[in-house]
């Protein structure tokens, strides 16, 4: 990572303090081409988006898509995540387990929405942000709360079903463990008289879903159309 350098026109737009969209153009231009495709292409974007203080409107929905596709569509398995790409996604966008940016949680959802299955450890992730807000107030998601209070919002709880949205069946929410054990930890973080009324019907609607542990793969990620099989990054 030491020897990582932008090439141009990353390098120019990395030291503005603007980030505007002629630069997304010379970006599609000039960087990606045929769109992100390697695990150097999302440390660019990443380092961009770290880089430029101000950004323009279009940055985030360039930024969200682009990176979502790569992540869904162009690693193995394709149109779909399992835990290997979901750690790498984790490690990528966060510091001992809290997301960075507004951003980077709205790509994870983002990525969690077109993807055909998500894995309870990328759920139980995209959770843990609404009780490391209430309980440390840090994160992406703490800095977007609108109300700072230690009751469940409202704002959260329209989170917190954007993130089970997929385990919604007829008003049960088929949880599984990992999913499971961090909504009951944001229980224990708020006072149920704080705690906006839909809460507790979400609550009262989890099944916990038991199943035998799938046994971890070792693999690299894999990127789409790589003929030698290499390796783009490792997340292990």
């Amino acid at each position: 990572m030491s020897e990582f350098r932008l090439a141009f026109p990353a390098c120019v737009i990395a030291g503005k303090h603007r980030l505007a969209v002629d630069d997304i153009g010379l970006l599609r231009k000039h960087t990606f081409p045929e769109g992100i495709r390697t695990s150097d292409d999302v440390i660019v974007m990443l380092a961009l988006n770290n880089s430029c203080p101000e950004k323009c409107p279009e940055w985030d929905s360039f930024f969200v898509e682009q990176l979502a596709g790569f992540v869904v569509n162009y690693t193995y398995p394709q149109g779909s995540l399992d835990e290997i790409n979901a750690a790498w996604l984790m490690r990528m966008v966060s510091t001992d387990g809290v997301v960075n940016s507004v951003l980077e949680l709205e790509l994870v959802l983002h990525v969690m929405e077109i993807s055909a299955c998500v894995p309870d450890e990328l759920r139980a992730f995209a959770l843990d942000q609404l009780r490391l807000a209430l309980s440390e107030k840090v994160g992406g998601y703490n800095h977007s709360r609108a109300v700072d209070r230690k009751g469940i919002t409202r704002q959260d709880i329209d989170y917190v079903m954007r993130v089970l949205r997929g385990l919604c069946d007829a008003g049960v929410v088929n949880t599984p463990p990992l999913t499971w054990g961090v909504l009951m930890r944001i229980g224990e973080e708020t006072l149920p008289t704080a705690n906006h009324p839909r809460w507790a019907d979400i609550l009262a609607g989890l099944r916990l879903i038991d199943y035998a542990e799938t046994p971890r793969r070792s693999r690299w990620l894999r990127i789409v159309d790589d003929p030698s099989s290499n390796c783009e990054s490792a997340v292990a």
